[in-house]
């Protein structure tokens, strides 16, 4: 490409892809090579790796099967309903997708849901069309303190035309600074107030929030992207009963579903306007594979959801003690590290969270690099913090005593400085013996400990 129109990927990479398919005799060995690249990552990604990834989740084999089901191929533009869909011939359709929407009535205890995102973010951009006009005010939490770009100005929320203010956040507590909120909140009157981070480590003060800006008809807009599983299992709060007017989220993390987005709400005045931004507005034909998925998924938290989301939290808290413990500097350790499936290290000191990451990677432990407080907005490619989730180790069965084992492997590269080849084999060694995915109808709960 040339300087006036630059490639944003990885310049290296298209190249190197380039020259494969150039290699490449015909189209049908242009397919092998992409059937191929598939198979590898799923031996190493899935059969060979500790993934401590806290945005994913690996779904049950009957979710995986249902994302290649024929009902994929179908078209179901539109409402619920014969005389609300486009085309004719949806009654089964009508029907996976009606109890796709009681399940996650149930699953979260809500009057209303939707089904049809395909992702969080535009569950987030279906919320602020709905509810904010470009010019309004909003307030959400800045980056560096966990806020994602979802609510910020760089994402749906700037591209709705929204002005954004900060949250003001306790970079100690981790947590919403609600006396200092108490003060700019009436300040600004904000039309909404986004929650939502990706660094969520401790619930918020909904109820205390929600009661400041009903003064101004301002409302509280939950994004849950991170704990709708917890919230689910009732786990972490109960954003709705707490004040929150309307809960988005993605279905791929804590829910352990397929990657898609979720919106659920109470007040039947909010049922208009939010689904008419998802429909015609943001979704047309939404998946229908994916939408029978999601209701698999939230039959399988609601069976296996409270054991499945204890073990996660307790499996998050035992790894940050056990990196704590071994020399790693964890966020919120005076707090019990965490409330939810993820626990954040400061690696400032060990190179940053890009260099941590990728040494760890070497070792077949998968990781992300992240912002922590202190860091500055430059700091965003090279941050002084690393994120770990438990979601994943947790479905292979794995419990307090594999989370030690993982704070060793990590400490030994990242504190002792030990070459992440060596520890890599052993870590695949270990992977052979949690091969089995575990909370969901095909296998039940994992067998107890010895």
């Amino acid at each position: 490409m040339t300087e006036e129109y630059p490639e944003v990927h990885d310049p290296a990479l298209l190249a190197q892809a380039r020259q494969i398919l150039d290699a490449c005799s015909s189209a049908k060995e242009m397919q092998e090579a992409v059937l191929a690249a598939v198979a590898r990552n799923e031996q190493w990604r899935g059969r060979e790796c500790i993934n401590l990834l806290a945005p994913e989740a690996p779904t049950s084999p009957t979710v995986r099967a249902l994302l290649s089901a024929e009902v994929g191929i179908r078209a179901a533009e539109g409402h619920i309903g014969a005389m609300n869909r486009w085309f004719a011939g949806t009654r089964h359709i009508d029907e996976i997708e009606a109890l796709c929407i009681e399940l996650l009535k149930k699953a979260f205890r809500a009057r209303y849901a939707d089904h049809r995102l395909v992702a969080g973010m535009i569950g987030n951009m279906a919320v602020y069309s709905a509810l904010t006009e470009p010019g309004d005010l909003i307030m959400s939490v800045a980056q560096p303190f966990g806020g994602h770009s979802s609510n910020r100005s760089d994402g749906p929320a700037g591209v709705r035309g929204l002005k954004v203010v900060d949250v003001p956040f306790d970079p100690v507590e981790l947590e919403v600074d609600l006396d200092l909120f108490r003060k700019v909140a009436p300040l600004v009157r904000p039309k909404l107030v986004a929650l939502g981070l990706s660094m969520t480590l401790f619930p918020f003060p909904i109820r205390a929030m929600s009661e400041i800006i009903a003064e101004w008809g301002g409302r509280i807009f939950f994004d849950g992207a991170h704990q709708l599983g917890l919230i689910a299992a009732g786990l972490f709060q109960d954003p709705l009963r707490e004040g929150a007017a309307v809960m988005t989220g993605s279905a791929g993390k804590t829910f352990a579903g397929p990657q898609s987005g979720i919106m659920v709400w109470d007040d039947p005045a909010l049922t208009r306007p939010l689904a008419h931004a998802v429909f015609p507005v943001l979704v047309a034909t939404h998946q229908v594979n994916r939408v029978a998925a999601l209701a698999v998924s939230a039959a399988e938290m609601l069976a296996f959801g409270q054991a499945f989301m204890t073990q996660i939290v307790e499996n998050a808290r035992a790894l940050g003690a056990a990196l704590d413990r071994r020399g790693i500097p964890m966020l919120g350790a005076h707090k019990g590290y965490t409330a939810t499936q993820q626990v954040v290290a400061r690696v400032r000191a060990f190179g940053g969270g890009l260099e941590v990451a990728r040494m760890l990677e070497r070792a077949n432990i998968i990781t992300n690099k992240n912002l922590v407080p202190e860091d500055r907005p430059e700091d965003w490619d090279r941050p002084g913090g690393l994120r770990l989730g438990t979601i994943e180790v947790t479905r292979l069965g794995m419990r307090q005593r594999e989370m030690e084992q993982i704070a060793d492997w990590i400490a030994r590269v990242v504190v002792e400085g030990e070459a992440p080849e060596t520890v890599r084999d052993e870590v695949i060694e270990f992977r052979r013996s949690f091969q089995t995915l575990y909370y969901c109808f095909d296998t039940g709960l994992p067998p107890p400990e010895d």
